[in-house]
């Protein structure tokens, strides 16, 4: 089979190989083997070219959290399953049988069926994106409506569902985001107020909108500097909800300013819940989408030879929204979005 491997550390023009006799994956316990049509692609694609990211494999792998396939084989445990069926899924990528690949593995308590009407890309760029945000504003920040919600990086694939989960919750949404290009990407998801950072100061902007008392939660998938001006426009008893690192570091939590301030910070991550929960929670997020308050926004379907050119630009920050990659040819592309949608040539 055809694979993207991740062969050596480093940027990923330099770590990435294109293999055309790759073997097949061999499902595992617990795991799902699909024929893959889309793969959704995010920062810790890029991440896992550089080896910085906390789940990378053992060199050569294959990467790819996010896919969007059929089913066509299982390991022992795995019920219910059929083969053709048309799935969405988490992949099992910290063993290498991610999804940029004609076969992967799925993890069979995060592989949920595919709704009528949503297409192969949309489907791709759903899971992650949309769980994470659940987990974060729902279970995690609580957050109620009325509140105020500070997203930062509010034009990345992460952020841009926090704006639209957030806005579903009843709440106010102030976004971030690096340029003016990306104001109008962050409004037509619901934000309510645009601050671009790199004219902004954030901290200020926010206190400004909010007569003085700052944003109840703030969805951070950034850390580093961002994080830092959060901590002084976070209202008291808010939470700030460590999602990701875009920056390149983590958010570094001064215990005295926390305590002072009587705010939190709160950890996210979309692993540890059971099936039934992820069915509970993809459920809520798919009455949403069916009322058409959350729609991925897919800024280009990559051919699968670009995977490369892609994640420089994930690196870059130079995409708003998602990148989705089509693996298989009849992989079906997204309704609609922000931005015209691109079928770039290979």
């Amino acid at each position: 089979m055809r694979a993207w491997q991740t062969v050596r550390a480093g940027a990923p023009k330099e770590a990435l190989a294109l293999c055309a006799d790759a073997p097949e994956p061999v499902p595992y316990p617990g795991t799902v083997l699909l024929e893959v049509h889309a793969a959704g692609l995010g920062l810790p694609d890029a991440l896992m070219c550089q080896g910085s990211y906390a789940m990378t494999p053992k060199l050569p792998f294959t990467q790819g959290q996010e896919v969007v396939g059929r089913v066509i084989g299982w390991g022992d445990g795995v019920e219910n399953r059929r083969v053709g069926d048309r799935v969405m899924a988490v992949t099992s990528f910290f063993t290498g049988h991610g999804s940029v690949a004609e076969r992967c593995l799925a993890l069979d308590d995060f592989c949920l069926p595919v709704p009528e009407g949503m297409t192969d890309a949309e489907g791709a760029a759903f899971l992650i994106p949309y769980h994470t945000a659940f987990i974060g504003l729902v279970t995690r920040g609580k957050l109620e409506p009325g509140e105020t919600l500070l997203v930062l990086g509010g034009a990345g694939g992460t952020g841009s569902a926090a704006i639209e989960v957030g806005r579903a919750l009843g709440a106010r949404v102030i976004a971030t985001v690096g340029g003016p290009e990306k104001i109008e990407h962050c409004r037509a998801l619901g934000a309510d107020l645009v601050i671009d950072r790199r004219a902004q100061d954030i901290a200020e902007s926010v206190l400004a909108a909010t007569d003085g008392r700052g944003a109840d939660c703030v969805y951070d998938p950034v850390g580093g500097e961002a994080f830092q001006r959060a901590t002084r426009c976070v209202a008291h008893e808010g939470r700030i909800l460590a999602i990701g690192f875009a920056s390149g570091s983590w958010g570094r939590v001064e215990t005295a300013h926390l305590v002072n301030r009587n705010y939190s910070v709160v950890g996210v991550i979309p692993s540890g819940y059971d099936r039934a929960f992820k069915e509970a929670a993809q459920a809520r997020l798919l009455d949403w989408w069916r009322e058409g308050r959350l729609r991925p926004r897919i800024e280009e379907m990559v051919p699968f030879e670009s995977l490369p050119d892609a994640l420089e630009r994930l690196a870059a920050g130079r995409v708003q929204g998602k990148l989705v990659l089509r693996v298989h040819p009849d992989a079906t592309a997204p309704t609609g979005g922000t931005r015209p949608v691109q079928e770039a040539s290979a």
